[in-house]
């Protein structure tokens, strides 16, 4: 089934895993979102995407931190990104993404060829193709050429240290409707709203 596209950044996905990290592992939403000095529907996306990688569990309005989430915070940098493009190779979106680029004879992909594609995938609004191109870079699944406005494929890499987390679970749900916080915003509560939205702070 398709799976539903990021709403939110990597860094936010992760600077949320640490924040609940904090929680010892478990805390309801309403509460994560009140130290955030944030909405609920705010950190949904985040929240929404890391439960469709299986590194959240949510029940009854209250997040817990599963086995691969904790195993992803006590990673390296380059493992934690490793352990992502796992996950995101399993999804319907990335891997049509990956496979039209390899396929490609000129071995890359226009902005206006992955949008089409994109849109037969999964329909996305056109405010999250970024988030996309964002998520594939960060987790070198693909490379982006802004001059040119074309994906590329990724760069040879050595073999990863890590095993992975295995593959997401399976999830045809939408994620919410909601986009996620500012930038600015964020910055004016406490310092667990920066973490949740500073790319250095998560993955520093």
């Amino acid at each position: 089934m398709p799976t539903p596209y990021p709403k939110c950044s990597p860094s936010e996905m992760v600077g949320l895993l640490v924040l609940l990290n904090d929680h010892k592992g478990a805390e309801d939403v309403a509460r994560l979102a009140g130290d955030l000095d944030l909405e609920i529907d705010e950190i949904l996306p985040a929240l929404e995407f890391a439960e469709l990688l299986g590194l959240v569990g949510v029940k009854d309005g209250r997040a817990t931190l599963t086995e691969q989430g904790k195993k992803l915070l006590a990673a390296t940098i380059r493992d934690r990104k490793a352990m992502l493009r796992e996950h995101l190779k399993h999804t319907t979106l990335f891997k049509a993404l990956v496979r039209a680029l390899e396929s490609s004879p000129e071995r890359m992909l226009t902005e206006e060829e992955m949008v089409r594609l994109i849109d037969f995938t999964t329909a996305p609004a056109d405010e999250f193709v970024q988030n996309i191109v964002n998520w594939g870079r960060f987790t070198e699944l693909f490379r982006y050429d802004s001059d040119r406005r074309v994906l590329l494929p990724a760069r040879p890499r050595p073999a990863s240290r890590t095993a992975g987390m295995g593959r997401p679970p399976n999830s045809g749900g939408t994620m919410g409707a909601q986009s996620s916080a500012t930038t600015s915003r964020a910055s004016k509560s406490s310092s667990d709203s920066e973490r949740f939205s500073s790319l250095s702070v998560a993955f520093a």
